[in-house]
């Protein structure tokens, strides 16, 4: 998908929500385990539930590989079920030497069919330039993550008088451009947000942490808004384990659709939408 399909999917939904499917087995109801695949049973109610309100699926690679060949099936299911106008986020954290990223690549946009990859740009340009030459897909650099421990380099001055996270934004924002390369910034971050923009206005922002790590989404909208939108939020907990009961998906819709409304008067209110 394209950087204007987005924008037109953006507009024609009123959000910019991003869905995380990270399927813990563990976590879902109990009565889904009886189907040959829970994990894919599971994403696929959530996806009839939700595909109304979000832009965007993002499923954790993580959840998916810990489950040996059976979560690499589920995973390709859950994507092939995905309708076509919403983006499709591999959450990897890829990083590799260039052979390495081209493997990469391949798996997760040529055999999967992802539109997009996060990935560490900690080993420069050549780690990442093998995704780069796919037309109409995507890259997420790790920028500025909402976890504790982003605080031991990310925000470490430099001699240039930038952080770490604004230097790696600056050199890389080279390497693409706003139409195949988007960015991490954690919500927790919000203010730090105002400071990106004016390294990249025009770049697409996936921004995780609003809700239960304690983001806000009106102060992320604030700063982090543009005249094409250009962010994306993800939650994953708080809509895909609403409930733990036989209602589970309508709990998820529910969930998705209040913040879907909240995501439309912001819009309205700062601009992007015709009042």
């Amino acid at each position: 998908m394209n950087k204007q399909k987005l924008i037109e999917q953006i507009k024609l939904k009123k959000s910019f929500l991003c869905i995380g499917l990270d399927t813990d087995i563990n976590k879902i109801p109990k009565h889904l385990l009886q189907y040959e695949d829970p994990v894919f049973e599971f994403n696929k109610s959530i996806i009839d539930a939700t595909k109304d309100f979000c832009v965007a699926y993002k499923p954790n690679i993580a959840f998916y590989e810990s489950m040996g060949k059976q979560g690499w099936l589920s995973l390709q299911k859950t994507i092939d079920y995905i309708p076509s106008n919403i983006l499709t986020i591999a959450d990897a954290k890829r990083g590799d030497i260039g052979n390495t990223s081209k493997m990469y690549a391949r798996s997760y946009f040529d055999n999967l069919k992802f539109d997009c990859i996060t990935l560490s740009p900690f080993m420069g340009f050549d780690s990442i330039s093998p995704y780069l030459n796919y037309k109409d897909k995507w890259v997420i650099l790790l920028a500025l993550t909402s976890n504790q421990g982003s605080l031991d380099f990310q925000n470490t001055k430099l001699a240039n008088g930038l952080h770490l996270f604004e230097e790696i934004i600056r050199v890389s924002k080279k390497w693409g451009s706003s139409k195949n390369m988007m960015y991490v910034v954690g919500a927790t971050k919000a203010t730090r947000i105002k400071e990106i923009r004016k390294i990249i206005p025009n770049h697409f922002l996936l921004i995780p942490g609003v809700g239960k790590q304690g983001g806000s989404l009106y102060e992320v909208a604030q700063y982090g808004l543009n005249s094409e939108c250009g962010i994306l939020i993800n939650s994953s907990r708080s809509i895909i384990y609403a409930s733990n009961c036989a209602s589970f998906a309508e709990n998820a819709k529910i969930e998705s659709k209040k913040i879907q409304q909240n995501m439309s008067n912001l819009l309205s209110d700062l601009g992007f939408l015709e009042k």
